[in-house]
């Protein structure tokens, strides 16, 4: 299948060489590379159709837990990094959140050689003067107890999703059919996983709030949203395994959800309810 170039383009942000997109900043998260079923090349098509001043990498890109159980690692992942890298050449200022499969940061380190800016958290203030909190979201786990039959239970069903919607994926790829996200529509027909989620996003609002933040971006529990909770600024990147999303600012600093074919920019909305966007 050929390669795809973005469809649509952000509001505010303005075309560059060969079609395609600027944006003053582009936020990624929960790549996974090494994790057998990450969707690296709708990834490196993405890349190819957007230039950012920063790209602010919110966690997981490498998948340091998968890779210790099994490795996996194609030429594709390692054009990830390559592209990543010829950005930062390029003038690109990247910025890396560390999550909780690639805090150690060991194989980054090598991959890397210290190219990244690495921070546990960072603050990005937009265009508009807004001041996010930018970080992985694993800091939340502690707050958000489960019982541990749960987990298992939830993490078992969760891995044969993501199975299921890889196969599927594949098979639509050789058929010229665009990504489809199964495993993340199937993740939100069910209650206890939409609960979680809303836990989660009000937790890291109150938290950007209370440390005098005007929003958070964070990624971690693999669920894309973009919307105001009780005034606060939430953006979650989604993850490049289930959803295939980003978040970007426009050189208006106007925010965006994009999401991959189709990247029709989502504009933040002033005010939206977190169940009800979620479902």
């Amino acid at each position: 299948m050929a390669k795809q170039e973005l469809q649509g383009r952000m509001a505010g942000s303005k075309s560059t060489r060969a079609g395609r997109t600027s944006a003053r900043t582009l936020f990624l998260s929960d790549v996974h590379l090494g994790f057998r079923h990450a969707r690296v090349r709708e990834l490196n098509e993405f890349l190819h159709g957007v230039d950012a001043e920063r790209i602010v990498l919110v966690g997981d890109i490498v998948d340091a837990s998968s890779l210790a159980r099994r490795a996996f690692w194609t030429a594709e992942h390692t054009e990830v990094v390559r592209t990543l890298l010829a950005r930062q050449r390029a003038g690109s200022r990247l910025i890396y959140i560390p999550g909780n499969h690639d805090a150690s940061l060991a194989v980054l380190a090598q991959m890397l050689q210290g190219q990244f800016e690495v921070h546990r958290e960072w603050v990005h203030r937009t265009a508009r003067g807004e001041r996010l909190l930018v970080l992985h979201g694993d800091q939340f786990d502690g707050a958000l107890p489960s019982p541990g039959w749960l987990t298992r239970l939830g993490d078992a069903l969760h891995g044969a999703n993501v199975m299921m919607s890889h196969r599927v994926n594949n098979l639509r790829r050789v058929f010229g059919r665009p990504y489809w996200p199964i495993a993340e529509r199937v993740k939100l027909s069910i209650g206890a996983s939409l609960r979680y989620i809303e836990q989660f996003e009000r937790l890291a609002a109150h938290h950007a709030r209370t440390q005098g933040y005007d929003g958070v971006v964070c990624g971690h529990i693999h669920r894309a949203n973009l919307c105001h909770i009780e005034g606060t600024l939430y953006g979650n990147t989604g993850d490049w395994v289930e959803s295939c999303t980003a978040l970007a600012e426009s050189e208006c600093g106007e925010l965006s959800l994009l999401r991959w074919p189709e990247t029709a920019h989502a504009r933040l909305r002033p005010a939206a309810p977190v169940v009800a966007d979620a479902a």
